[in-house]
């Protein structure tokens, strides 16, 4: 069973592991790294990290930033750095946190929408 929680500052080494195996193979910066995950706890206005859990292990994660949206007079929240371990990718984490995030949206009367960009070249996340 999939569990989702909030991200706390003890899980930034799990994060900063998540977000380099993302990069595939693109060199990043370790300190640059943590100091820009750690910056995401230490000022809650640039973002929100969950975990997705199996057995209290993390399998996926992703971060949450809000963009105000005039029109809409409130915050649409869109979902980045979004990440599965290889094993865990097809059997519904991410559905787990999309509809962890979404019930946090719709309790929410300052939150009108939930958002998420793919990348035209990824045929496996455009296909579902």
């Amino acid at each position: 069973m999939v569990r989702v929680r909030e991200a706390v500052l003890g899980d930034l080494e799990t994060i900063v592991g998540f977000q380099q195996a993302m990069t595939e193979g693109f060199e990043m910066d370790q300190k640059t790294l943590e100091e820009g995950v750690r910056g995401v706890f230490l000022d809650p206005s640039r973002g929100e990290y969950f975990l997705a859990e199996i057995d209290d292990e993390p399998v996926g994660g992703l971060l949450t930033v809000r963009e105000w949206s005039d029109w809409r007079n409130g915050e649409v929240v869109w979902i980045h750095s979004l990440y599965m371990v290889p094993e865990a990718r097809r059997q519904g984490v991410f559905k787990q946190l999309y509809l962890h995030l979404k019930h946090l949206v719709d309790t929410d009367e300052g939150l009108k929408d939930l958002r998420l960009y793919v990348h035209h070249s990824n045929d496996i996340a455009c296909s579902a």
